[in-house]
């Protein structure tokens, strides 16, 4: 049985295209149904056009509030069927109005070991602190910053000096570490 899932990004979308992958070849239980984007000249718009993936995208400044354009993403998601949230690179923070429809049914991908390094620039502020080891964690959505129940880490190790480097080796990581945890996820 494949599951509905929505996938939430701002960005280039590589964790889009990774867990629609997946999903096509028959790796994860699941039919990404929709794609969520508030940035609309994202490149991630695009990989959803690639993918046939029906996608929401919206720009804040066109709502009176953070609870009217969650009110219509939770209506383009019940619409779809949508089981499972996953923000894959979503550079906002999670409202009350979403948080109370999908609630223990929104997940996040963040680019470091939590609880180090929270925020948007993780990854930056463990190669400006020197850190060797680095990683990726999956974790529940509340209304904290990157601090709700961790379902999953992975860490690799790093002593190179090239952020770049780092950055894409994290990127391979998350991009393996999420779908085998949306897969566990829905297999349950």
């Amino acid at each position: 049985m494949k599951h509905k899932i929505a996938v939430f990004a701002s960005g280039s979308g590589s964790n889009f295209e990774a867990i629609c992958s997946a999903a096509e070849r028959g790796e994860i239980p699941a039919e990404v149904a929709l794609m969520v984007c508030d940035k609309p000249l994202a490149a991630v718009c695009e990989r959803a056009r690639k993918h046939n993936v029906p996608s929401f995208i919206f720009s804040a400044k066109d709502y009176e509030s953070k609870a009217e354009y969650e009110q219509q993403i939770v209506e383009e998601c019940q619409q779809r069927g949508v089981e499972l949230i996953c923000l894959a690179g979503y550079m906002r923070l999670v409202g009350s109005t979403l948080l109370n429809a999908y609630r223990g049914r929104i997940i996040n991908l963040h680019p470091s070991l939590l609880p180090l390094y929270k925020g948007a620039r993780a990854i930056e502020q463990a190669f400006e602190n020197g850190d060797k080891r680095y990683g990726a964690t999956i974790h529940y959505v509340d209304e904290s910053l990157d601090g709700g129940e961790i379902i999953s880490q992975q860490s690799l190790c790093y002593e190179g000096d090239s952020l770049e480097e780092v950055t894409e080796m994290i990127h391979q990581l998350e991009h393996k570490l999420y779908t085998e945890t949306i897969k566990t996820l829905l297999s349950k």
